[in-house]
């Protein structure tokens, strides 16, 4: 968030926890993009802040809890409150249980095991969720804008286009069983608890191959998955690839060093296209 809404932000998560009994005198940032995730004491709950215009808070508050009761390895909502979207100020806060992390990283055995389990659960649930090329059809939208995108060199532009028109077709053609998915269970979005990992954040959740969320795991994972199909994840990872780029790309993104991320990664997918 800028930095005068995060400030915001910050109280209205503070006010709404007290509201509800939970003392929060002490607020600590722990991840801040287009939400701000908050450590609040001496309650020690987990506060998900969301501008109320950009947040899908009723629907990842509803998909953790038929998560948590199915034994999936999700992070849990705080018990000691309703579990609802709280709107204040222009805000949206949901409250959730905070876990010490554990002494030890999640290793990829571990991370492959939690990630099929949570496939496991999320197939026995019908939930209504886009599937994954929307988002492949947004960046071919952004690379369209130029001004969305001014930054851009024309062949690169190109290059984006083709990577993500192509690879999405190969995908089409195999024809994989698609099922919900996380979305983005990349290691930002996985706990390393007592317990065991757990994975968070519900908002890019959708449709697609197994593989599509393989592809945004530490490569060493694909290794431990079972039954993946090596040559679809590798084609995933290409496309997950080349939408986060393009994102990186976005006048409007404000990931830290955003733009450094954005050069390396192009140079990845020019070698992957064999125009180093």
């Amino acid at each position: 968030m800028h930095a005068s809404e995060g400030v915001r932000a910050v109280a209205v998560a503070r006010s709404v926890a007290a509201s509800l009994g939970l003392p929060a005198d002490e607020a600590a940032v722990l991840h801040d993009s287009n939400k701000l995730t908050l450590r609040l004491l001496p309650a020690d709950t987990l506060a998900r802040v969301a501008p109320a215009d950009d947040q899908v808070a009723e629907f990842e508050v509803g998909l953790a809890r038929r998560l948590t009761e199915a034994g999936c390895p999700v992070g849990a909502l705080d018990p000691r409150v309703e579990p609802r979207g709280y709107e204040r100020d222009g805000f949206v806060v949901t409250l959730w249980r905070y876990y010490e992390p554990a002494a030890d990283e999640v290793t990829p055995a571990a991370f492959a095991a939690a990630l099929a389990r949570l496939h496991a659960g999320m197939r026995a649930l019908d939930v209504p969720a886009p599937r994954y090329t929307e988002r492949v059809e947004r960046a071919l939208q952004f690379l369209a804008d130029h001004a969305r995108t001014p930054g851009l060199a024309p062949a690169d532009r190109a290059l984006l286009q083709e990577t993500l028109r192509s690879t999405a077709e190969w995908i089409a053609a195999r024809g994989a069983p698609e099922q919900l998915l996380h979305g983005e269970p990349h290691p930002g979005n996985v706990l390393a608890t007592a317990q065991g990992p757990l994975f968070i954040d519900w908002e890019t959740c959708c449709r697609g191959p197994a593989e599509f969320d393989l592809a945004h795991a530490p490569e060493e994972v694909g290794a431990h998955y079972p039954g993946v199909d090596a040559e679809l994840l590798r084609r995933c990872r290409l496309l997950v690839l080349a939408v986060i780029t393009v994102w990186r790309w976005d006048r409007e993104d404000l990931f830290p060093d955003g733009r450094r991320m954005g050069e390396e990664w192009l140079a990845r997918i020019r070698a992957a296209a064999g125009r180093e």
